[in-house]
């Protein structure tokens, strides 16, 4: 299907025209953004941790320590709510209510269970590096057993999921706009710098072409 059908979990209440359900909106959401935030209950105690997040198809996945609390919670079949927001600028409007931020957020729920199998493991980390840095895994030496064995990966089908958007300039009242007082938009991108080589490298190594390019995953 091409779009997920709203249920009273996952449907957007507040400025219901800037919700969407679209699974191609929801997924570039999930695909631009570096870090997601995954909520759980811990017993009565809600918890919210940020971590990095990639996404395959109609999953998603995210790594960390195995002794972490969040992978050992989920693994016992916790249900989950990610959540991905990009700021795309500043909206400064005639009055301090109207003030806002343009913005693209995504909210996926399902149920997270850790990958195992070390082959299956290992292709879900390559996913990760591939997907930040295309090609860079082949370029690394194979990770240690240790490794492999002190990290988790959780998969989480996504089972419910929304997209938000707000975009465009300010929407003040009609009995403020002769207020005189400038009002527009400041866009916010975030743009990578130049590559700052490690000071214990080799000076002989030169900086990867497509790191000196860096362009960030859309």
């Amino acid at each position: 299907m091409d779009t997920f059908t709203p249920t009273p979990v996952s449907k957007v209440k507040r400025h219901p025209e800037r919700g969407s359900y679209d699974r191609e909106t929801v997924y570039a959401i999930l695909d631009a953004g570096l870090v997601c935030h995954v909520g759980y209950a811990l017993g009565d105690q809600p918890l919210v941790t940020p971590t990095i997040h990639w996404r395959e198809g109609d999953r998603l996945y995210w790594h960390g320590s195995a002794a972490s609390r969040m992978l050992e919670t989920l693994a016992a079949g916790v249900k989950a709510c990610v959540t991905v927001t990009i700021v795309d600028g500043l909206v400064v409007a005639r009055s301090a209510f109207t003030h806002s931020m343009n913005y693209r957020s995504a909210m996926v729920f399902g149920t997270a269970r850790p990958i195992e199998g070390r082959e299956a493991k290992l292709q879900a980390l390559q996913h990760l590096i591939d997907r930040l840095y295309p090609g860079r895994w082949a370029t690394l030496r194979e990770p240690l057993e240790k490794e492999i064995k002190a990290t988790s990966v959780i998969s989480m089908p996504i089972e419910e999921a929304s997209a938000k958007i707000r975009k465009g300039p300010p929407l003040d009242y009609d009995y403020d706009m002769g207020e005189q007082v400038w009002a527009g938009t400041i866009p916010l991108t975030l743009v990578p710098g130049a590559p700052t080589a490690d000071p214990k490298l080799d000076p002989k190594i030169a900086v990867p072409e497509m790191l000196a390019r860096y362009a960030l995953p859309r």
